[in-house]
């Protein structure tokens, strides 16, 4: 069997530069994957060369704020109708006018916002983890979806995103612990789901009451790499541009709540969607946690054309079950986006 080639690519415009990773044919349907917080195109390693040998032209940008991509000062510079821009930029730039788009973590937010203010740019959707109508709304969308037996008000006034608080009053503290040791933050971030734990609230709830991430403490633990997700080398990978270009980017695509929220307004259709849409739930991603809570109703009624898989694993899944994610979009692409098939 030949070995597919991803090649690096930068495409530049007068505001945005976007970084890219490419595989496949250029002649292929386009294929394009959005990374979230805090990975790289990296993040798609396992997707690429399968849609690229499959006949599809698979591309995986890094996002603004990360990798070889474009880096910005300032939190507004994060919000979600800068980072649909780009992009649109980056579709332009491959000389196409639509593609299949498929979203992670805050590239879903991404993929949602683009499918709904530019249909006309899009064959179809497919996102990880994070439903539609959700995130890409500003959190206080998310509030009344949060499960209350399992955190009640009075404790945990946001639920399971108290994270998002803690950035937006202590954003400084938040990125700095972080940023004290990048290696370590991946380390402790690229790890697989358990199961087991849905009765439970999610480490993301107690960020606030503990007064930061990891307990509190000024850096993340120095654990043992998770091999099943991560491998050492794609490791350091991450660690290095985490560390060249800081936590501020990262972390700031969660001070937008407002601005995504007046963006969202905008959108199309009243933001039903039309196209054939995907969403795999991660069974076991207790912040995104879609099977106890209602998170995922209001995509139901949303996403006229919806396809939903559950797969059993955690928040990381394209890192975490690679075959079965591929087989998912693999499959949804022939039944319910047939005409885009390649040849």
């Amino acid at each position: 069997m030949p070995v597919t080639t991803i090649t690096e690519n930068v495409t530049r415009s007068a505001r945005h530069t976007n970084f890219y990773l490419s595989a496949g044919p250029e002649d292929g349907p386009l294929i394009i994957f959005v990374h979230g917080w805090p990975e790289l195109s990296l993040s798609w390693r396992h997707q690429l060369p399968v849609m690229a040998g499959l006949g599809f032209h698979a591309v995986a940008p890094d996002m603004r704020g990360y990798g070889r991509s474009s880096i910005y000062e300032r939190h507004e510079d994060y919000a979600q109708r800068e980072v649909v821009a780009d992009m649109i930029e980056l579709l332009d730039a491959l000389g196409h006018e639509k593609a299949i788009w498929v979203g992670h973590d805050w590239g879903s937010p991404t993929v949602w916002s683009i499918a709904s203010h530019h249909p006309d740019r899009c064959h179809a959707v497919a996102n990880l983890c994070v439903p539609y109508r959700t995130l890409e709304l500003g959190l206080d969308a998310c509030l009344p979806l949060i499960d209350r037996s399992l955190y009640p008000e009075d404790k945990f006034p946001v639920g399971q995103w108290e994270y998002i608080r803690f950035y937006e009053e202590n954003f400084d503290k938040a990125s700095a612990v972080f940023d004290a040791n990048p290696y370590n933050t991946a380390k402790a971030l690229f790890r697989k789901g358990k199961d087991g734990h849905r009765d439970k609230p999610a480490l993301t709830s107690l960020v606030r009451h503990h007064g930061g991430w990891y307990g509190g403490a000024a850096e993340a633990p120095d654990i043992p790499r998770d091999g099943d997700v991560v491998s050492e080398a794609d490791l350091k990978t991450y660690a290095a541009f985490l560390k060249r270009n800081g936590f501020f980017g990262p972390d700031s695509y969660y001070m937008n709540n407002k601005a995504n929220a007046e963006y969202a307004a905008e959108a199309l259709n009243d933001g039903y969607l039309d196209m054939p849409t995907l969403f795999l739930l991660a069974e076991y991603d207790y912040t995104c946690e879609c099977i106890r809570s209602p998170l995922a109703e209001p995509m139901k009624k949303y996403c006229r054309n919806l396809t939903s898989r559950n797969i059993a694993c955690g928040h990381w899944m394209a890192q975490e079950k690679p075959a079965e994610v591929n087989a998912a979009l693999t499959q949804w692409l022939v039944t319910s986006v047939p005409e885009v098939w390649p040849g």
